[in-house]
């Protein structure tokens, strides 16, 4: 599933009554809003939701084509519009407004976009409910909206995962980390995905249990006092034969 994308606008409206000792503020406030995830805008839908003093009154949402009310004015208010020329109106904002602006957004965004770095590792995690931990982490990606998931044997994941939120680097990208507390189970596959607006599709990183980046580190740390073993017996065994040939044997 694609990650929700999000476009807003909003008008207010304030008036003021006034008393003998003290004033009171009304306000009344549009909040419109197109939510869809789809490349192509096929599930584009369109809310516009009226408040009065922060309390939501009326909400017209595309997917139902008509407006609903959330209290007795709200209600009539409904009706109202239900029966009038406004909700056809409404109804046409999700080609002229939404999808109209959303692909202008969308192309600039995209023309931009900056594909995240990915790295998939093991980590250690004290007290935890399960005894492994996987840590999925994406870098320099640039728009900030992106989605982790977590996938074992093809079905996505939904507990015991824990993610931070998109982390700013200070220099126009930005950062994200998701861990995945488990237990293994041998033959079993793991995998992250990644999706975000610099790929049509997600990214799919597979974890290979054999070979973790602690096994990665014990192995060069291994290797490496293997050889300096070589080469400081071989040096010993050269300055040896050197002093034994250089030695003349006397009798007692």
């Amino acid at each position: 599933m694609l990650p929700l994308k999000y476009l807003t606008c909003l008008m207010l409206t304030v008036s003021s009554f006034t008393g003998a000792e003290s004033a009171n503020v009304y306000y009344t406030y549009r909040w419109c809003r197109c939510i869809y995830s789809s490349p192509d805008l096929s599930d584009m839908v369109y809310i516009d939701s009226y408040y009065f003093n922060k309390y939501l009154f009326t909400q017209f949402n595309s997917t139902l084509g008509k407006c609903v009310g959330f209290s007795e004015y709200g209600i009539r208010n409904a009706e109202y519009w239900n029966n009038g020329t406004f909700v056809e109106q409404e109804r046409n904002e999700v080609e002229r407004f939404c999808k109209h602006n959303s692909q202008i957004r969308d192309s600039a965004v995209i023309s931009k976009a900056v594909k995240p770095k990915v790295k998939l590792s093991s980590v250690t995690r004290a007290g935890g409910r399960h005894p492994a931990v996987l840590m999925c982490s994406a870098y320099d990606f640039y728009p900030p909206h992106i989605k982790i998931s977590w996938l074992r044997d093809g079905q996505v994941v939904t507990s015991d995962v824990t993610s931070t939120e998109e982390m700013a680097d200070g220099d126009w990208y930005y950062q994200i980390h998701s861990e995945l507390e488990y237990s293994p189970k041998s033959g079993e596959k793991i995998s992250c995905a990644v999706e975000h607006a610099s790929s049509t599709k997600p990214i799919i990183y597979d974890w290979d249990p054999s070979f973790s980046e602690s096994e990665k580190n014990k192995l060069v740390i291994g290797a490496s006092g293997l050889v300096l073993g070589i080469v400081l017996a071989a040096a010993g065994l050269i300055y040896y034969k050197k002093k034994s040939t250089g030695r003349i044997l006397v009798p007692h």
